[in-house]
């Protein structure tokens, strides 16, 4: 084994709650293929509008469900010998015989919608949810613009993309913002599965310096929300998940929205500024290793933080 293979440390895929979709690209009767979780999934909308996953392959000859699968009411018609399963993974029809074998089934993954997004519960002991996704009240609120969205796909763990949530210092050294404090409140809160961080910001615009508060709150490792306070009673948030497709590659999906007496000002200006930071984060992103037991220095508490608490969210962790 090499030098720099013995210094990766490759995390297995995390427990918890993870996107796979946006809600507005899959109307009534859609049918997706997914890849997620390094398992082949379809995803389907059914006639009365709820979004479902279940495992790609049927149990019957292994057709892929996805391809050529339709939509019948509530349930996914497998296209090779016409079976259905419905949202929760039972067999409801086989076209062609009266008694329908009584393990006839497929595994069902739980499913939610929140915030413009088709989120999936992950577990690797197959164990039910254990806390929820909130429905954030900015994207109800007329106060605040129509979303804006903004999708990656990084040949990466999905933890390196989610530390930088939690990782106040590499703004200055990546993104070119010196004015990002280190002193960052850390807090924990629903039994430890949350994480809250606070970091005093200043935002130099065309419009005026800002103080500001940068607020991430981290619900387990697949959804975080980050917002930009202190400009008055204006406003701007990024909501964002970061599902796995495998070990080594991450689907991440953001979503920004402001409110409307900042939209004109300068609000164009964050969403451009958020968006641009993310393409800048790709190279060090698509080029590092995980380090386990990194060497830290007294600066780094909030690293610290995130990564032991991020070890719960992990059946077998490294």
């Amino acid at each position: 084994m090499s030098r720099t293979r013995s210094q990766h440390t490759a995390l297995p895929i995390p427990n918890g709650w993870f996107a796979v979709a946006w809600s507005r690209d899959v109307v009534p009767g859609d049918v997706r293929r997914l890849r997620y979780f390094d398992e082949e999934l379809v995803l389907f909308r059914t006639r009365s509008g709820e979004a479902k996953v279940l495992d790609g392959y049927c149990p019957h000859l292994g057709a892929h469900l996805a391809e050529g699968g339709r939509v019948s009411g509530e349930s996914i018609r497998c296209p090779f010998h016409g079976w259905q399963f419905d949202g929760h993974g039972r067999c409801t029809q086989i076209p062609y015989c009266d008694r329908i074998p009584p393990h006839a089934a497929t595994r069902a993954w739980e499913v939610v919608e929140r915030n413009h997004l088709i989120l999936v519960w992950h577990h690797a002991e197959n164990k039910p949810p254990d806390w929820e996704v909130p429905q954030l009240r900015e994207f109800s609120d007329p106060d605040w613009t129509e979303p804006r969205t903004f999708e990656l796909e990084v040949p990466v763990h999905m933890q390196e993309l989610h530390e930088n949530n939690n990782d106040p210092v590499h703004f200055n050294f990546v993104h070119g913002n010196p004015q990002l404090g280190l002193n960052s409140e850390v807090r924990f809160g629903d039994g430890g599965r949350t994480m809250h961080m606070v970091t005093p910001t200043r935002r130099e615009t065309p419009y005026g310096t800002f103080e500001t508060q940068l607020e991430t709150v981290s619900w387990g490792l697949g959804v975080a929300a980050v917002r930009v306070t202190g400009i008055g009673d204006a406003g701007l948030l990024m909501f964002s998940s970061t599902a796995p497709i495998d070990a080594t590659h991450s689907h991440s999906r953001w979503v920004f929205t402001v409110t409307r007496n900042l939209a004109d000002v300068a609000g164009e200006d964050f969403v451009q500024g958020l968006q641009a930071g993310v393409l800048q984060d790709m190279r060090i992103w698509s080029n590092k290793i995980h380090r386990a037991r990194p060497l830290y220095c007294e600066a780094d508490g909030s690293l610290v933080e995130f990564r032991r608490w991020a070890a719960q969210f992990y059946s077998n962790p490294a």
